[in-house]
């Protein structure tokens, strides 16, 4: 029987073909030897997490690839503060927040710059200044994470069925924080959307006052006078991943968000830092995963570099992460076609490397090998080529179930060895007792 799977996840991997790239992708135009022969070894076919067309954050796209459903999901804010530890509680919200540089222009405020360049001590200024508040009830606190970043947690009658005030472009005002449509007669959403915005409000007017911001502006330099909002979400009970799917899990990432997910689902984690070197990286992560193989049925090991290669918006960018990445893999290869392990390497998103879009909503290439697993003809990793291999198209509905056929681990149908119908084989049963 198989040891463990380890998912390999390159984020934001998918993309779209360029004029520059001779009318290729950016994971086509690489070279990469080192996962076209993985993908020779194994099966190929094409994924998306969630459906066709629909343009996922990382958030939502491991969700879905971990078996769980979307109504289930909390919100980013809410995994962003876990993984923060910020102490965020089960009855609160928490939005994603960081602060921009705001003109007052008829009777509303427009975005001109988000994070503008300021210093460590600036910003830890700026953190302070807007640290508490509170409006009807409603408690609300700002907990840095990172420079300019972090998150708003507000305590009290509160729901996250909000809008966010954050328009994403520059030069568009701030969106209104309202209810959603769905829960408008919900006196909680509306109470929070109001406090929330009164928050805003006081937040511009307190940090417009800060002397570092009349500074700045006597500089000639834009003033951080602002706090932009999104995401918002709150605490979900959903069944661990271990009582889900019979599997002790680990994630190996950086980020807040992937330990905050880890956190919510009851996963263990590792926690790994970016360097300079996307392929150095990811061999050091998949060293890590060897080394816990034997204590883990399920190993998750993430990089970001791909997504963010492509938010430079410079096709050739993604091209050198990607093959940076190949590079690290191929220091390793050797050691992970191994007879215990199932090795799986796909994306969550695709990630335009040009245009507006963050996200898009074009497949990934998915690809597996290990023992017993069919191989086909693909051998070539990419986005069009894995489209002919023999497991088609994947959903992330499907992901799970097919690692437990894998792992020799799928519960033959009927059979009903729990109260509860899982779909894992052995369940979690109790024993027979004579008396």
């Amino acid at each position: 029987m198989s040891r463990c799977c380890i998912l390999v996840l390159l984020d934001g991997l998918g993309d779209r073909s360029y004029k520059e790239l001779g009318g290729k992708t950016p994971l086509q135009a690489a070279f990469t030897p080192h996962l076209d022969r993985f993908c020779a070894e194994g099966g190929n076919g094409y994924l998306w997490a969630l459906r066709p067309g629909i343009a996922l954050p990382s958030e939502n796209a491991h969700f879905a690839i971990f078996g769980y459903e979307q109504q289930e999901f909390p919100g980013r804010g809410y995994l962003e503060a876990l993984g923060g530890q910020t102490g965020v509680g089960r009855d609160e919200v928490a939005l994603l927040a960081h602060f921009a540089s705001l003109v007052p222009e008829n009777n509303t405020l427009r975005l001109v710059k988000h994070r503008p360049q300021s210093s460590e001590e600036e910003a830890d200024a700026l953190s302070a200044a807007v640290g508490s508040f509170e409006s009807d009830g409603i408690a609300i606190r700002y907990h840095q994470t990172k420079g300019l970043d972090g998150v708003v947690i507000m305590h009290g009658p509160v729901s996250p069925a909000i809008t966010d005030s954050d328009p994403l472009e520059i030069n568009s005002p701030l969106v209104e924080v309202e209810p959603l449509a769905a829960l408008s007669s919900d006196i909680k959403a509306d109470n929070t959307a109001r406090a929330l915005k009164q928050y805003l409000v006081w937040c511009h007017e307190t940090l417009s006052a800060l002397p570092l911001n009349t500074g700045r502006m006597k500089m000639g330099i834009e003033p951080v006078n602002g706090l932009v909002t999104q995401r918002a979400g709150k605490w979900r009970g959903v069944a661990p991943f271990s009582d889900r799917w019979g599997l002790k899990g680990v994630s190996l990432s950086s980020g807040l968000m992937y330990w905050g997910l880890a956190f919510f689902l009851g996963m263990d984690k590792v926690e790994v830092a970016d360097g300079k070197d996307p392929g150095k990286d990811l061999a050091d992560r998949l060293r890590r995963a060897l080394e816990l193989r034997h204590d883990y049925d399920f190993i998750h090991v993430h990089t970001k570099a791909p997504d963010a290669a492509a938010h430079s918006k410079n096709p050739l960018n993604k091209v050198d992460a990607i093959e940076s990445l190949d590079r690290g893999l191929g220091q390793v290869i050797d050691r992970l076609l191994d007879d215990e392990i199932v090795l799986v390497i796909t994306a969550d998103h695709s990630t335009p490397s040009a245009g507006p879009m963050v996200h898009s909503g074009e497949s990934v290439p998915f690809t597996v090998a290990g023992p017993g697993i069919r191989c086909d003809l693909v051998r070539m990793f990419d986005e069009v080529s894995c489209t002919a291999g023999a497991l088609g198209r994947i959903s992330g509905s499907d992901f799970m179930y097919l690692v437990l056929n894998w792992l020799d681990r799928a519960k033959l149908q009927g059979l009903m060895d729990t109260p509860v119908n899982q779909p894992f084989w052995p369940g979690k049963r109790t024993a027979f007792r004579m008396k």
